[in-house]
């Protein structure tokens, strides 16, 4: 297939660009797929299935922290001390108090 490009206008470039991404993404998922209906039927062959071949251990997800501080001026917003420090914590603290004093 020849094109000539430089006898395109730049909407039949980008409409071109569009397809050719699109092919390519395709492509690519149509042999991710043959691969793995490959790697699954070598796995049964061998007496195992794919996820037991490749079964990793599962991140565990850190629970969620309970808030520890409280703004004076509003009970309703809390830090759990993890991450950035919000903005009222930093005000409270360059007005003299102490994290001791936001302690719900």
């Amino acid at each position: 297939m020849d094109i000539d490009l430089n006898t395109l206008s730049l909407k039949e470039l980008k409409d071109l660009q569009s397809q050719v991404a699109k092919a390519i993404t395709g492509f690519e998922d149509r042999k991710k797929r043959e691969a793995l209906v490959e790697l699954e039927e070598a796995a049964k062959r061998l007496g195992f299935s794919l996820s037991e071949l490749t079964a990793t251990a599962v991140p565990r997800k850190r629970a969620s922290a309970a808030p520890k501080y409280a703004n004076p001026a509003n009970k309703s917003e809390t830090w759990t001390g993890r991450g950035r420090k919000p903005k009222w914590m930093d005000a409270a603290l360059k007005a003299g108090k102490s994290p001791d004093d936001l302690l719900i």
